[in-house]
């Protein structure tokens, strides 16, 4: 299975449609979305494309191949529009004999790690920077933000194979990760 992971894409549907072309163009099977699906939240300015009603309807488009978990600015309103469930905190994924633990990153995050085995990956999205470290036991993961990051990184992960590729949206590598 492959997948292609993004996080906080608040609305940008210049920013859900790059995304939508990756998932096209590395002919992923599932789309995770960690939260943060449409609105730009009052601490953010506005992306650029700003137009939620073209990212649900976007989106929609896709919605047997989204696996989603709320974010912080994410509520039932959006459930409304939005045509696969994203009101789940979080989403257990298997890797091997460990686990991915998915989750936007307001609730569970490296500060407050919800129970996890050694091997297992915390993933979540909300501070809109790209990580990758170990955390004792467990690796944490963050994509960093598709429409709105902090070190100015438009990226997603392509997961598969037990590996985590970190990519910006004009397809720059920017780390790689082995879980297994």
């Amino acid at each position: 299975m492959k997948y292609i992971i993004a996080s906080d894409i608040h609305g940008s549907f210049t920013y859900a449609e790059k995304l939508i072309n990756v998932f096209n163009e590395e002919k992923a099977d599932k789309l995770i979305l960690l939260g943060d699906i449409l609105y730009h939240g009052p601490r953010n300015d506005l992306p650029d494309g700003y137009a939620p009603k073209k990212v649900f309807a976007l989106l929609n488009e896709y919605k047997n191949n989204i696996i989603c978990v709320r974010g912080n600015c994410d509520a039932e309103v959006d459930q409304m529009v939005l045509e696969f469930p994203i009101m789940a905190d979080y989403v257990v994924l298997e890797n091997g004999n460990n686990a991915i633990f998915v989750t936007h990153g307001h609730v569970y995050n490296e500060d407050n790690l919800p129970k996890l085995n050694k091997g297992d990956v915390i993933l979540h999205g909300h501070t809109h920077l790209v990580v990758c470290k170990n955390l004792g036991d467990v690796t944490y993961i963050n994509p960093g933000s598709i429409a709105l990051p902090k070190d100015g990184n438009h990226g997603y992960i392509v997961f598969e194979n037990g590996k985590f590729t970190f990519k910006t949206v004009d397809g720059a590598i920017l780390n790689e990760f082995n879980s297994l």
